[in-house]
């Protein structure tokens, strides 16, 4: 609903933008300040995708968590789809999310409204993986994921059809 919404709103609010400022500006300058922001847009989600870039091989090269690197680099690639976008609003929203600031406070909102789940040895942990106080417990009892399950054929003992012609297994299964 909240999508379809954004679809009829965002390309009224930028046709009602247009009018006013080409009424006020005439439609050469206005035109013009459309394509200098998509240019100086292009340069500054280039700069801070790189920078972003840069930090995400630092914490993937020092084994720390790429989660923020990653997210400030989506929201740069939604500042410059929103900048290349012709018109006012969808440009000044484009530039909002290429000042840092905005972009952290931007993910912290959205962290604490997203359940984390984590996929580890022990199947599936619902909340902070950090914090093994809110992980759920395995079934045995014992929470570390020790069970292993899975199914087997006895090779050693061939089945009735083959029993005549003495095929042996490759041997890559024995030890």
């Amino acid at each position: 609903m909240w999508l379809l919404l954004a679809f009829i709103a965002v390309p009224l609010i930028e046709i009602g933008l247009f009018i006013k400022v080409g009424g006020w500006l005439t439609l050469w300058p206005t035109l013009a300040i459309v394509l200098a922001t998509g240019m100086i847009g292009t340069f500054l989600v280039r700069q801070q995708g790189l920078k972003v870039l840069g930090e995400l091989r630092n914490s993937m090269s020092q084994m720390r968590d790429p989660l923020s690197p990653l997210a400030h680099g989506a929201l740069i690639v939604l500042a410059g789809v929103l900048l290349l976008t012709p018109g006012f609003f969808t440009d000044a929203i484009g530039f909002l999310l290429l000042v840092p600031p905005i972009r952290q406070a931007i993910i912290t909102f959205a962290a604490a409204r997203v359940q984390v789940a984590s996929f580890g040895p022990g199947g599936a942990q619902q909340g902070n993986p950090r914090d093994p106080s809110s992980a759920q417990r395995h079934p045995n009892g014992n929470g570390n994921g020790d069970v292993i399950d899975g199914e087997y054929s006895d090779l050693s003992n061939p089945p009735s059809s083959q029993k005549g012609l003495n095929k042996r297994p490759s041997g890559w299964t024995e030890h």
